[in-house]
């Protein structure tokens, strides 16, 4: 049976998470250095430090590279704190792409593959990057349409492809790159975004801006990698991109269950105190039932999420828990912060407060990882192959 309740050894992390992001980094909200993508990497590197020096910096990795081993629980929680505040994740270094990449090299790296990039990445020395999501005809929901090919060559591969929506490429160290070899199948390679070959062609002016280094255009040309460059196994692409896919779907979770705790907030506390018709707005109906189903959404979300990180502690984690999870927080999620602004009226559409964007950044995440109606079709699909129904004359 599941325990609903926050382990004790968690309950100190989550209130040093919480103190952590009231005190340090809320503060910094409004710093100008910040732009339509992202924090830049003087204003990363003073949030990484600050997490150090609190001893927070990449508590889901193994603590022989610097984390704090957190279990996925353990991540639910802190994560849920880093999130309250769009910088918390940076900060703590637990957001996209660098949280799914630093558990990909943990679980499927050599060793000296996680000599050369894990370490740095968990100290946040450095970022990177997936390439994985090509624009029409390649890749998106559907990765068995690949186009990027990495083609046979005397030590090693030429890699030819073009890659789009690829968070975090401006700046980035290191690249993931996923491409098919011919007659064998889907690979995925690491390589420096300094090699010849790599080319970033431009960043995509997006609804978000919470991510460090945007989502790019990278285009490789004749690309080359070495054997010891390969990630995993040859073919085995497909399967290691689920290591690290299925979790990041999770821990997008986490972190967005922080935001939209933090924008239900910014609307108690406005429903309280604005009033209208002769009493706190919060007391009509109308807004007391939209923070009503705040709270329910909120509460489902976050029983969605540490169901599915019991699960994943337990052992594997399936597909269709996954898509599950993924389109059950992301719809609840979107509902409450939606609600938020309509509570708020034009205070919740300016940037008087942190809820417009909030509401900005999140929208992306029932499209990003999968949208909401590809894990449905995927539901749908494991629904009528396994479930059996008496046919009734």
């Amino acid at each position: 049976m599941i325990n609903f309740s926050i382990p004790p050894q968690h309950l100190s992390l989550q209130k040093r998470i919480q103190d952590f992001i009231a005190e340090e980094i809320i503060p910094l909200e409004k710093d100008p250095r910040q732009g339509p993508h992202g924090p830049d990497s003087d204003f990363r590197d003073e949030l990484i430090l600050k997490a150090k020096n609190w001893g927070l910096l990449s508590p889901h990795v193994a603590p022989e590279w610097g984390g704090l081993g957190l279990s996925h629980l353990g991540r639910a929680i802190a994560f849920e704190e880093a999130g309250y505040s769009p910088l918390g994740p940076v900060a703590m270094n637990v957001f996209a792409p660098d949280e799914g990449n630093m558990h990909l090299l943990e679980v499927v790296a050599t060793q000296q593959q996680k000599d050369k990039w894990l370490r740095p990445l968990a100290s946040g020395l450095i970022r990177s990057c997936f390439c994985m999501t090509e624009p029409s005809p390649g890749a998106g929901s559907d990765p068995s349409m690949l186009q990027t090919t990495a083609t046979p060559v005397k030590g090693g591969w030429l890699i030819n492809g073009l890659k789009w929506f690829i968070t975090g490429a401006d700046g980035a160290v290191l690249a993931i790159i996923m491409a098919k070899i011919p007659d064998v199948g889907a690979t995925m390679f690491l390589s420096s975004m300094d090699a010849e070959g790599i080319t970033l062609e431009r960043n995509m002016d997006t609804l978000d801006r919470c991510f460090p280094g945007g989502h790019g255009v990278v285009r490789f040309t004749n690309l080359f990698v070495s054997q010891a460059d390969v990630l995993g196994e040859v073919g085995q692409g497909l399967i290691n991109a689920q290591v690290r896919l299925s979790p990041a779907r999770l821990t997008h979770c986490m972190r967005w269950l922080g935001a939209a705790r933090r924008a239900h907030d910014v609307a108690v506390s406005y429903a309280q105190k604005r009033h209208a018709f002769g009493t706190a707005i919060g007391r009509h109906e109308g807004i007391g039932f939209a923070l009503a189903d705040n709270e329910m959404d909120l509460h489902i979300a976050r029983l969605a999420i540490w169901h599915c990180a019991w699960v994943l502690d337990q052992g594997e984690l399936g597909l269709k828990e996954s898509s599950r999870t993924k389109v059950i927080v992301s719809e609840a999620l979107w509902r409450v912060v939606d609600r938020c602004v309509q509570v708020l009226g034009g205070q919740g559409v300016t940037s008087e407060t942190i809820v417009a964007r909030i509401f900005a950044d999140l929208r992306a995440f029932r499209i990003y990882d999968g949208p909401s109606e590809v894990h449905r079709w995927s539901l749908a699909k494991s629904i009528l192959k396994t479930k059996k129904v008496e046919e009734f004359a």
